[in-house]
């Protein structure tokens, strides 16, 4: 549609042969904008088409099938569907390798609803799509249908009737694709004509983030963020006289590292060694338009930096892409319970070395009793943490008794933290004047 100087948000219904795609455009003065993307991998023409072999199987009654008399069917099935895409009514025959004849007709409705709930399945992504690009159906100005199976007219209807719109196609939906491809390559090839003036923005299709203590992500770059981009993020020690940070980069939609796919990895050295959460550690991450991500990683008071280059997509194809995003919705409410686990050991750790610390430096500020009182507190803790591994148990169940624990340490500790404070203040203030204070 370049050709139309078409100006307004746009969403792109590619249904090909193995995979459904829906991206949600802005167009504006020749920009390009995506600002969704989404789909279901696992969703085709093919489908379609073995959808109706299952019809045809049921219908003609057929004994288990060979190999050969299934490509067979399959094949007729595939003919029906494209005759139904211009006629009412078609018949489905064939003779089989086991002898048995098929002869059955189907009509244009019936294969409308008995596929009815493959057509469901695309708009379910286009309403994720959708909420991910906060655009409503109002919003959409207009609709272009891509790939083969989108010619099955119950397709068009049902998106035409989502839309409250009648879908663009007026470009062959076998070639769209092609067409676009070529403008794009002639235009990054520098043969751009005058008053040719557009231009491509594209998202990130996953979440950019890092690993944090207990093998957490945090998200830095969420997905669909339009590149080029440029986030950061604050990060400090977990420990006392830390010199060294690990930085793992991270892409996808899962809240553990261990379900996220790794993308690089260095290390932050020499920084100044300084008490636990003392030192700002700022972690940038870079994308440009060609889709390279660049992560830097510096600390503030010290200015010591390191970096790194990685291409995020390499190696990605879109299909593995649908199947993280389809992953992260399936296991969203386990992945939520899991990271707040994770959360509470990590906070479980940290209060475990804070209080040793404390002990190792100021134990004499407690009398035997309180001493005694703390070190239980402390083993409670530990006999926390060491219950919250029992997989045989529900997280949020080992979240809730590990919780429990680290806040009794913590108000344990509140008499103890404040003796210290004191210690402290009055160490600062001994031999000074009050003028010189």
């Amino acid at each position: 549609g370049l050709d139309h100087a078409s100006e307004g948000v746009f969403a792109v219904y590619d249904l090909g042969g193995g995979t459904f795609d829906i991206s949600i455009l802005k167009l504006s003065k020749g920009v390009f904008e995506v600002l969704s993307t989404g789909g279901d991998s696992a969703l085709g023409g093919d489908d379609f088409d073995h959808r109706l072999f299952c019809w045809i199987n049921e219908q003609a009654k057929l004994s288990p099938l060979s190999e050969e008399d299934t490509a067979t069917l399959m094949v007729k099935a595939r003919q029906a569907k494209e005759l139904l895409s211009s006629n009412d009514e078609t018949t489905i025959d064939a003779v089989l390798n086991s002898g048995e004849l098929v002869h059955v007709k189907i009509s244009a409705h019936t294969f409308a609803e008995i596929t009815k709930h493959l057509v469901g399945k695309t708009m379910n992504a286009i309403k994720k799509a959708m909420r991910d690009a906060s655009v409503s159906v109002e919003d959409v100005d207009g609709v272009v249908m891509v790939g083969g199976a989108t010619r099955m007219p119950h397709v068009r209807r049902a998106v035409s009737e989502f839309f409250h719109t009648i879908p663009h196609a007026n470009i062959d939906p076998d070639k769209v694709v092609a067409l676009g491809a070529a403008i794009q390559a002639n235009l990054l090839a520098g043969n751009r004509a005058s008053g040719d003036d557009w231009l491509l923005l594209d998202v990130t299709p996953l979440s950019l983030g890092i690993e944090t203590m207990g093998g957490l992500v945090e998200k830095i770059i969420p997905r669909n963020s339009t590149i080029p981009c440029a986030r950061a993020q604050e990060f400090t020690t977990f420990k006392d006289g830390q010199t060294a940070l690990a930085v793992h980069v991270v892409q996808g939609e899962r809240e553990l590292v261990s379900d996220c796919r790794s993308l690089a990895r260095f290390e932050l050295r020499g920084i100044p060694p300084m008490a636990a959460g003392a030192a700002r550690i700022r972690v940038t991450y870079q994308v440009d338009a060609d889709g390279l991500l660049s992560v830097a990683a510096r600390e503030t008071r010290s200015g010591v930096e390191a970096s790194i280059t990685v291409k995020p997509s390499y190696g990605l194809a879109d299909d593995e892409i649908a199947r993280m995003l389809q992953d992260s919705y399936s296991s969203a409410q386990v992945d939520m319970q899991m990271r707040a686990l994770r959360e509470e050991q990590v906070e479980a750790d940290r209060i475990l070395l804070a209080t040793q610390s404390a002990l190792d430096s100021d134990s004499n500020l407690l009398d035997e009793a309180e001493q005694s009182a703390l070190a239980t507190l402390v083993q409670g803790v530990r006999d926390a943490l060491d219950r919250s591994n029992d997989t045989n148990v529900e997280p949020g169940t080992r979240q809730s008794a590990l919780h429990d624990a680290v806040q009794t340490l913590a108000h344990g500790t509140d008499e103890f933290a404040a003796r210290r404070m004191d210690k402290s203040v009055r160490q600062a203030l001994a031999g000074k004047s009050l003028d010189e204070i």
